[in-house]
C-alpha cells in the first residue's frame, strides 16, 4: 500500500514538474532577448496596373438560357465521337452611353429629345458552374478537345438566341423606362428617346 502510495506521488510530482516547464518556457520565450530568434514570415508583392477602361455601358436586361447541346465529329468509316452538354448561360443587353454626343441631344420647345446609340449585346458567356458533361461516346482521346468545341459552338449559340429572344428590343424598351424618368427630373422637360438606327447583329469574329 505505502508503495502505490508512493508511486502516485512520484506520478503528481513528475507531473508537476512537466507542467511548470511549460508555463517557464511559455514566459521566457516573450523576452526581449528571445525575440530576435523567433521565425519570421516576410511577403512581398507587385502589382502593376496593365489597363485603365473608361466603362459607360449601361446594362439593361440579362436573358438566362439552358440548353442541352450535342456535338459530335462525323467520320467516314469510324464511329462519329459525340458530346452531349447541359449548358446554361447568360447574355447581357446593353447601351454604350459613352457613344452619345452633344449632337444627339436636341430641344423642341419644352421638350429635349435624346438619341441613343443603338442596343448591344455587351457581354455573353456559358455559367461553368451550373453547365456539365452529360455524357460522351467513341472520344477516347479526342474527349477534352470534342468538349471544348461543345462549349464553344453552345456559347456562340447563346448570342445568336438571345438575339432571335429579342434582347435588343427588350434593352431599347428597358431604356425607355430606366432613363426617361431619370432625365425628366434632372432637366424639368418632357424628354422623348429615339434611336437613330435600327441594331443588328454583327458577325462573330
Amino acid at each position: 500500500m505505502t508503495r502505490f502510495i508512493n508511486a502516485i506521488l512520484r506520478l503528481f510530482l513528475v507531473s508537476l514538474l512537466v507542467v511548470g516547464l511549460i508555463v517557464f518556457w511559455e514566459q521566457l520565450r516573450n523576452w526581449p532577448v528571445f525575440s530576435g530568434l523567433r521565425k519570421s514570415e516576410k511577403t512581398t508583392q507587385t502589382v502593376v496596373l496593365q489597363e485603365v477602361s473608361e466603362l459607360g455601358k449601361l446594362e439593361l436586361v440579362k436573358y438566362r438560357f439552358k440548353d442541352i447541346v450535342e456535338h459530335q465529329l462525323v467520320r467516314d468509316w469510324l464511329p462519329n465521337p459525340k458530346a452531349i452538354l447541359i449548358v446554361e448561360g447568360e447574355a447581357i443587353g446593353c447601351l454604350d452611353l459613352t457613344k452619345i454626343t452633344a449632337d444627339d441631344i436636341t430641344t423642341q420647345g419644352d421638350s429635349l429629345i435624346v438619341h441613343l446609340p443603338e442596343p448591344e449585346i455587351c457581354s455573353y458567356k456559358i455559367d461553368h458552374r451550373r453547365s456539365r458533361v452529360f455524357n460522351t461516346e467513341y472520344a477516347f482521346l479526342e474527349e477534352a478537345q470534342l468538349v471544348s468545341e461543345a462549349y464553344r459552338r453552345a456559347e456562340s449559340q447563346i448570342r445568336q438566341s438571345a438575339v432571335n429572344s429579342g434582347i435588343l428590343d427588350q434593352t431599347r424598351e428597358n431604356a425607355d423606362k430606366i432613363l426617361k424618368p431619370l432625365l425628366e427630373r434632372i432637366s424639368g422637360k418632357k424628354v422623348f428617346l429615339t434611336t437613330r438606327m435600327k441594331a443588328t447583329l454583327r458577325p462573330l469574329r
